[in-house]
């Protein structure tokens, strides 16, 4: 069995026009794109949270349609940009609640390990609800975690747009280095472009629900390319620390 997440020639009116593409463990791709391009809705798609009218959407050769809901949790999480709760239990509680697929790695000790690793630890024993935006999406990350090897696809929506500078460089540096390990995707809709260019291993640009281009930072991120897609003056540059291309308005 192939261990893979594919579209292939999927739809779904009227956002999304003949999707192909192919997301494999041990890499880190960022969806761009302008306001109404279609990222968040394809991160729908392929989570299995909205079916394609259209073409196919499977998950090692198989539908996401035909997984049973238990055993897709097993295989994908997601991270939304909005995760309000109808209760207000702890932190701890809340991460416990969010790992309940995996019924034997919900000890205590755990769970501890895991907001250790996420950067939890400091909102121990409060309460979800009175948490920042920012703290409410790294107790969801840390929700996401199996044991010391996460593995499957993670999918996450605008994950740094609550965050501060370190926060951020957190999220992405650990999402990064999970990646490399080899046994774990991530899937995430970013709209800062230089962050995507220093973490991400392959770029997805859409624009009106269609795939225009996609390549490593470098390939994708010219000037000629997002003057065309984004309808903006900029001029790219390279970051000091890794040469990354990072991306700048002109004046």
């Amino acid at each position: 069995m192939a261990n893979r997440l594919q579209t292939v020639n999927l739809y779904y009116s009227p956002v999304l026009r003949d999707i192909t593409l192919t997301l494999v463990p041990g890499e880190l791709v960022a969806l761009i794109g302008p306001n109404g391009a279609g990222k968040s809705t394809l991160l729908r798609v392929l989570t299995g949270y909205l079916p394609p009218d259209n073409g196919h959407c499977l998950l090692n050769d198989k539908p996401l349609s035909a997984w049973t809901p238990q055993a897709l949790s097993r295989q994908r999480a997601v991270m939304r940009q909005q995760n309000q709760l109808g209760f207000d239990w702890p932190v701890e509680d809340v991460i416990t609640m969010g790992r309940a697929p995996w019924e034997q790695s919900n000890s205590r000790k755990v769970v501890e390990q895991i907001m250790a690793l996420t950067g939890c630890a400091p909102l121990s024993g409060r309460k979800y609800n009175a948490l920042s935006g920012g703290e409410q999406q790294r107790v969801q990350l840390a929700q996401l975690w199996v044991n010391d090897a996460p593995q499957g696809w993670l999918f996450l929506d605008e994950p740094t747009s609550a965050l501060d500078l370190y926060h951020q460089q957190h999220l992405l540096r650990l999402l990064k280095n999970l990646t490399q390990a080899g046994n774990l995707h991530v899937c995430a809709v970013l709209h800062d472009l230089n962050l995507a260019a220093l973490w991400a291993d392959r770029l997805i640009l859409l624009h009106e629900g269609e795939i225009v281009a996609q390549g490593s930072p470098q390939q994708v991120l010219q000037a000629e390319t997002l003057s065309r897609w984004y309808g903006a003056e900029v001029h790219i540059g390279q970051h000091p620390g890794n040469h990354a291309p990072q991306v700048f308005l002109a004046p």
